[in-house]
């Protein structure tokens, strides 16, 4: 698996080798469904809440008699079939997370990125440097590349890229994640990713390379 090296102009310099390990690996589908959903549900707050006929104002007197009145039998005005009165099964505050075993998560990485390897949407830029923070730069890099206007993830190395950083956070649809952060989530919700130097590869297939083989899960 191969894939397009770029110089920060947006030049062509040739190609680079991807490991057949992590970028050409059998996508599984259904693990990958289930580890984006519990991202995904990671992410939910769960904060929704509404009262109850027990916690709206009002309610403790009988509204009217039971009988002679002509009207429907009402025993408070904290109904739910009352107007401002309680709500009925509603939503209340919950914890939707769910812990991912960490095999899971690796398999579902080498899955994501075979993915996007295998529709030709990863790119690697042999270095990205700017020597104060300016946002032209990286939008002159992504439009000279043809990636302009599309969801993309920047991959970055851990250290040494603030300048950088601060450069591109201000781009519409372009994400910035260090490498050792990158998940399945973040390859899988962009259109194209960007490594951010020769080296990130390396690295990758390193954090990776103890589940690497056999990635399918059995």
């Amino acid at each position: 698996m191969k894939a397009k090296l770029y110089q920060q102009d947006g030049s062509v310099k040739g190609d680079v080798d991807l490991p057949d390990s992590v970028f050409a690996a059998e996508v599984n589908e259904s693990l990958l469904h289930q580890v984006i959903k519990s991202y995904q549900a990671n992410l939910r707050q769960g904060t929704a809440k509404t009262k109850s006929r027990g916690e709206v104002s009002g309610g403790g007197k009988k509204p009217w008699r039971q009988k002679g009145t002509g009207r429907a039998r009402a025993g408070s005005n904290t109904s739910p079939l009352w107007a401002r009165g309680g709500k009925a099964f509603g939503p209340s505050p919950r914890d939707y997370y769910t812990v991912i075993p960490r095999k899971l998560k690796k398999l579902a990485l080498v899955s994501a990125l075979s993915s996007r390897a295998g529709d030709g949407l990863i790119s690697v830029v042999d270095s990205i440097t700017c020597n104060e923070p300016k946002t032209k730069v990286i939008v002159g890099m992504l439009e000279a590349m043809n990636l302009a206007g599309k969801k993309n993830l920047l991959i970055l190395d851990n250290e040494g890229v603030n300048n950088v950083y601060l450069s591109s956070r201000n781009i519409r649809d372009l994400n910035i994640r260090p490498v050792a952060e990158i998940n399945a989530l973040d390859i899988i919700s962009s259109d194209n990713i960007i490594f951010g130097g020769e080296g990130l590869i390396t690295k990758v297939e390193e954090s990776l390379k103890t589940k690497a083989e056999g990635a399918v899960a059995k």
